[in-house]
């Protein structure tokens, strides 16, 4: 697969144009024809032989799944499909705001209001999927007919004569069961003969379009299966055995583990197998895998930015092209949709380290080079010298990359070696903090604060791209922030909540802001990657050794906190998380950059210690995200994982009081590792489940203290005081009240202070409430 985005974001704004009823669906469908187009095009001019279709989607590829197979929800179902509904399945629909969710030219239908599918994280991307769904009365259709549309589409850019072929892609039948959800709640593998059938359907009417592959993705090989799942696969690939089509059963991001026996007997005709993150079992691979298969090697990183190490490839490749000799394909990893378009467009990256990196259009002509190396037969001296040419070039720039001043700081590596005298306990256990905190800071029962950010209106966006822009001087911004600092703390007064924060107007991103001030991370121009849907993120590069040159918050929460007598938080962005968002370095182990960034934010916290900020939040948003697909793998990241929290924050005095937030999470089976990181208060999303995520730590007993989310940010919704009063209640009955703190679930950024104010009035009304039956 390739990007989908456009070279220029444009699907992104084609998409929104759309949404707003700014244009009609026949101008969004001509700007995603084009992108397709231009994808062929890039393709075919690099040099690849089998063109993926079906890799293009408005939201996601797995809600086209759905589509194309008919799992609609019963409140988004109509007589005909057309590609609203989908829209209305990724993003719900009002009966009373149609404008919003679609195109104004749909006449708004009452019957079709509803909320939208759940979404989740692609296994452990930062790419999310609208998770399927499964009812009483699902049944499997061909409905979406766009599938095939676009092969006759890219039929048509191939030119007669060139050695291209057309590859569709699609979601396995057994990965999306597994992903789906059953509001039965019943075995979800009851579904699988109806849905082979359809299945079977889809193949066929492939092959009368003359396809003769077609790559069927199965993800979830990566994870462990039971015996059922497992089973499923046998049962699936015998009966797709009998289609009019060769199928490339492809996995990627994992090994296939113990599932190698099961995938090498599967009666398929190629394996398309991620030899990059799947690296340590490519050799059993290729031993495990007849050679009258197809065997497709996935050996250009499809998730990360770095320029692949041709001639270590090329060694890596040599055993599994001396057994499968044509039936050897080359490709990337996974699909490339996880990485920028173009390194073309960065005109502001440094010199040394752009040549260190490859996009996705690099990466095309990444591939093409290690099949022509491998495939060095009866072509022309000069075009097998041009071919050593490339391949010396390219091991000169990763010679460079490996002993580059700008990479490696002598200083950062030689810190990280004393690391291990580091103690990464508290002074006194959280029983002994709690004492001494609860004696200082005098909060009452139900303590009120918010997560951090609060609205960034117009005017502050606008200040930042002025000052960004050198239209203002940094005087100018400086005074135009701590004046929005002025009215976010009159606002938090006049409301009258407990613990203030600055509301971080200066803050463009949670980690960009941070990465913009340490040394060792840098930013494109254009590096956009799809995250679901128009949204697309600009992950930072993290190129080498981590270390913060200066204070990065201190100015602003000093400043805050000579505004108010109130506690002023500050806010950090934890190690994990910084990590887990950015484009990482390859050539060290994730735990070794996560220490670094950890002891550049220990120097920050300990700063805000000194300036006299002393409840200090360090966010690890995603530090579930980062969990190994294997489950045998997990011990090993949650052990660095809550160390590099712990080295953040174990410096502090037992006075210091450490907060951490965590956004929506599945906290049973980590349970173990959020308490290790022994924060003494821990805020989690929780208004959604009614409350119900919070079980995980009461089943767990966790011994310290919470701030269950009491109402969700990411609605417009103004919650009551009796929503809000119902909810701390419930939560009041399985932790002590001395325990428990009021909090939005996350932060404020995109809200309006319309209704940011009324809600959080209303949270600190309820806290009163509760507070007054107590003491009644």
């Amino acid at each position: 697969g390739y990007p989908r985005i456009g070279d220029q974001r444009q699907l992104k704004f084609a998409l929104e144009s759309y949404w707003k009823g700014e244009k009609p669906l026949v101008e969004l469908e001509a700007v995603a024809s084009n992108i397709r187009y231009q994808n062929y095009q890039t393709q075919i001019n690099a040099g690849i032989n089998l063109l993926p279709v079906n890799d293009f989607a408005y939201y996601d590829q797995v809600l086209n799944m759905s589509t194309l197979l008919g799992v609609i929800p019963s409140r988004f179902r109509q007589e005909n499909y057309d590609v609203e509904v989908s829209f209305r399945m990724a993003r719900g629909r009002a009966p009373s705001d149609d404008a919003h969710f679609c195109c104004a030219s749909h006449a708004p239908e009452k019957s079709k209001a509803g909320y939208a599918g759940a979404m989740k994280k692609w296994f452990g991307s930062n790419y999310h999927y609208i998770v399927p769904e499964l009812e009483a009365d699902t049944t499997f259709s061909i409905t979406d007919e766009r599938i095939f549309d676009e092969v006759a589409e890219a039929q048509s850019v191939v030119k007669d004569g060139v050695d291209v072929q057309i590859k569709p892609v699609l979601l396995g039948p057994v990965s999306y069961l597994y992903l789906a959800e059953s509001s039965e709640g019943a075995d979800k593998l009851k579904h699988l003969p109806e849905l082979l059938a359809v299945y079977g359907q889809i193949l066929t009417r492939l092959a009368d379009q003359g396809i003769e592959w077609v790559q069927i993705d199965e993800p979830i090989l990566g994870l462990e299966l039971n015996e059922a799942w497992q089973a499923a696969f046998i049962t699936a690939y015998a009966e797709l055995s009998d289609a009019p089509v060769k199928l490339l059963l492809a996995t990627y991001f994992e090994t296939l583990g113990a599932h190698l026996t099961l995938v090498s007997q599967l009666p398929v005709a190629g394996i398309h197998f991620d030899a990059v993150w799947g690296k340590a079992q490519l050799t059993e691979v290729v031993a495990a895998i007849n050679a009258d298969k197809v065997l497709s090697l996935g050996l250009v990183d499809g998730r990360n930015i770095w320029k692949t190490d041709i001639s270590e490839t090329l060694k890596l490749a040599e055993s599994a092209h001396h057994k499968f000799k044509e039936n050897l394909w080359i490709a990337p990893s996974c699909s490339l949709l996880h990485v920028p378009v173009d390194l073309a467009s960065e005109q502001k990256l440094d010199h040394e380290l752009k040549q260190y990196l490859s996009f996705a259009k690099q990466k095309l002509s990444e591939v093409a080079l290690i099949a022509a190396a491998l495939s060095n037969k009866g072509i022309s001296a000069s075009a097998s010298q041009a071919i050593r040419s490339e391949i010396a070039q390219n091991t000169q720039i990763i010679q460079a990359r490996q002993q580059s001043a700008m990479v490696h700081n002598a200083e950062v590596e030689a810190r990280l070696k004393e690391i291990n005298k580091v103690a990464l306990n508290r002074q006194s256990s959280y029983s002994e903090r709690t004492v001494v905190q609860r004696k200082k800071y005098q909060l009452p029962l139900f303590p009120t604060t918010t997560i951090g950010s609060f609205p960034q209106t117009a005017e502050i966006r606008q200040a930042r791209r002025a000052f960004k822009g050198a239209e203002i001087s940094q005087a100018d911004y400086i005074e135009k922030m701590q004046a929005e600092i002025r009215d976010v703390i009159a606002r938090q007064e006049r409301i009258g909540i407990d613990v203030f924060v600055h509301g971080e107007p200066e803050r463009n991103d949670m980690v960009e802001y941070f990465g913009e001030q340490l040394e060792g991370y840098a930013f494109t121009q254009f590096g956009w990657v799809q995250s679901y849907g128009s949204r697309c993120v600009k992950p930072p590069i993290i190129y080498g050794d981590v270390s913060r040159p200066t204070a990065m918050t201190v100015a602003w929460s000093e400043y805050a906190q000579s505004q108010t007598d109130k506690i002023m938080k500050g806010m950090l962005t934890g190690a994990v998380t910084m990590l887990q968002w950015s484009f990482v370095r390859d050539d060290q182990p994730r735990e070794v950059t996560c220490n670094q960034i950890a002891l550049a934010l220990r120097d920050e916290v300990q700063d805000l210690e000194a300036a006299g900020i002393e409840i200090i939040q360090i966010d690890e948003a995603a530090l579930r995200e980062g969990l190994p697909l294997k489950k045998a793998d997990w011990a090993d990241y949650l052990r660095w994982a809550v160390d590099s929290f712990r080295l953040t924050t174990s410096g502090v005095k037992d006075t210091t009081q450490i907060h951490t937030h965590m956004c929506y999470s599945e906290f049973n089976d980590i349970m173990q590792a959020v308490a290790k990181m022994d924060a003494d208060v821990i805020t989690i999303e929780t208004s959604k489940s009614q409350m119900k995520l919070l079980n995980a730590f009461v089943d767990f007993e966790y011994p310290n203290e919470i701030g269950p989310g009491v109402y969700d940010i990411h609605s417009p919704n103004i919650p009551t005081v009796e929503e809000m009063v119902l909810l701390i209640d419930k939560a009041a009955e399985n932790i002590e009240i001395e325990r428990l703190w009021v909090n939005p679930d996350c932060g404020l950024k995109t809200r309006g202070w319309r209704e940011t104010e009324p809600a959080l009035k209303n949270m600190v009304d309820a806290a009163k409430i509760l507070r007054k039956c107590i003491h009644s």
